[in-house]
């Protein structure tokens, strides 16, 4: 019998896509033998998902779940929307919320940890139900969010079923007046959120870089004006100002009563809440966000095996 090394795992796992359990067994039955585990893990259904792995997972579903002072949200990638509306796939990303909320939204700590009910960890179990499922899906990130005394607030935008759609965020409210009021006035910052995207909390939470790559547009646009140095800062000055205001969510004007910026919203939620209100920070989670989308162009690929013959 040929010992069994963790490289020889990997090595099939690379090539299966297969659980790291299933890869060990398939190795045992095949005497080391890499080809040949890899047609025993085939005949098994349990390499199909390494037929499924090349292909774009930017559909799907995001998940939050919040309770007091804590909530976290994931973002679990199919390839269609059909299957993000399928019963399975839902019960698997609820799941998932579920062991993201025990981990504190750790990533690492969420692919790692047991599954429920699967005997396996949550990346080798996603990694199997590919295979059920038909398509395939990754567990894309997590996060969690917390306060240390009022609530942590969730809306879920084109909700599917409860807890689960297109764009999740979380709001983290400090207070210690009502819970259920400040739920309230949180659930309406949230919806803010999903609707405006804001870049950050407040000007000193702004990407540096986004920054100044934005000062430096303001500053050539105000050379061109050809006005002395000291009108151009001004210039630049002015458009900065405007330009956090509309990227930082306290500088925002709140979409609920379109008057107010919601630092001022929050002001005047503590009448309703009995104590002052402060938003400490959020998460926004928008399905497919940065995944960048393969665009299969038929005619082309049409031309090109025309090419090749």
């Amino acid at each position: 019998m040929a010992q069994i090394t963790a490289a020889m795992v990997k090595e099939l796992r690379g090539v299966t896509g297969a659980g790291m359990m299933d890869c060990k067994t398939a190795l045992n039955e095949n005497n080391g033998d890499i080809e040949a585990s890899v047609d025993w893990l085939r005949t098994k259904g349990l390499a199909k998902a390494a037929k499924k792995a090349s292909r774009v997972a930017s559909e799907g579903l995001v998940g939050a779940i919040s309770s007091g002072t804590t909530g976290t949200v994931v973002e679990v990638n199919s390839e269609t929307d059909f299957v993000a509306r399928n019963d399975v796939f839902q019960g698997l990303v609820n799941s998932i919320v579920e062991v993201a909320s025990s981990v504190d939204g750790d990533y690492d700590k969420l692919k790692a940890a047991d599954f429920p009910g699967a005997g396996k960890s949550v990346e080798d179990h996603v990694t199997e139900m590919v295979g059920t499922i038909g398509e395939n899906m990754s567990v894309r990130r997590s996060q969690s969010l917390s306060v240390k005394e009022g609530v942590v607030a969730s809306y879920i935008h084109n909700a599917v079923a409860p807890g689960l759609g297109k764009i999740a965020v979380l709001v983290g409210l400090e207070t210690t007046g009502d819970a259920d009021a400040a739920a309230d006035f949180g659930r309406q910052v949230a919806m803010h959120i999903a609707a405006i995207n804001p870049m950050a909390l407040n000007e000193s939470e702004m990407d540096a870089d986004v920054v100044a790559r934005e000062r430096d547009v303001y500053s050539e646009q105000a050379r061109e004006s050809g006005k002395p140095d000291n009108i151009i800062e001004k210039m630049v000055d002015g458009r900065m100002r405007k330009f956090f205001q509309e990227s930082v969510l306290l500088s925002q004007t709140f979409v609920v009563d379109g008057e107010n910026t919601v630092a001022k919203a929050a002001e005047l939620a503590a009448s309703s809440v009995g104590a002052p209100v402060t938003i400490t920070g959020f998460v926004r989670f928008e399905l497919g966000e940065g995944i960048e989308k393969k665009v299969e162009d038929f005619a082309a690929e049409v031309a090109a095996t025309m090419a090749s013959n």
